[in-house]
Formats: structure tokens, C-alpha cells, sequence
């Protein structure tokens, strides 16, 4: 999939996934198919992947003047992973 310009308000994506639970499946494919054409469309938005045993997989977004968004990935595909990326984000 690729990736449009995020909104300039954007001013940094976290990522949070397990390592091995077939929850954080599709985050881990979206982060291998995916981040590429997300940080080379957004070369100024931090893209930061927390890795940790056992976590939700989570989306964190965070915008202009510290506000940030939050929402969950479970068990979700690779391309759901992206919508909803794209939704928080504000697209």
C-alpha cells in the first residue's frame, strides 16, 4: 500500500505490537510492506515501533500542541492496519 503526505498537524506515529501474538499480526505485515513508502511520503514525521511481549497492539498519533489519538489493532490485516492509520491520522 502506499502512502499520501500525512496532514502537516502530524507530528508523530507509535506503533506498540508484540513480537510473536497472533493479535499483532497484521501490524507486524503493515510494518514490513508498509513503513518504506510511510516514511519516505513523511520524511519528517517521527515513525517510532514499540516492540514488547504481550502488549495490545495500539496507534498513537500525535498532533500539534501535544494532543494525541489513540486507537486499537487487534487482530486486524494489513490493510485494515492502514485504514486505520489513515483515519486517525486525519485523512
Amino acid at each position: 500500500m502506499s502512502f499520501k503526505q500525512l496532514p502537516k498537524a502530524v507530528k508523530e506515529l507509535r506503533l506498540h505490537l508484540c513480537q510473536t501474538s497472533p493479535a499483532s499480526a497484521g501490524v507486524r505485515q503493515f510494518i514490513k510492506a508498509s513503513y518504506p513508502a510511510l516514511k519516505s511520503a513523511n520524511p519528517d514525521v517521527k515513525v517510532l515501533i514499540r516492540e514488547a511481549q504481550g502488549v495490545s497492539p495500539r496507534a498513537f498519533v500525535r498532533f500539534e500542541r501535544g494532543v494525541e489519538q489513540q486507537a486499537g489493532l487487534d487482530n486486524l490485516s494489513e490493510t485494515d492496519v492502514a485504514a486505520a492509520l489513515t483515519k486517525l491520522a486525519g485523512q
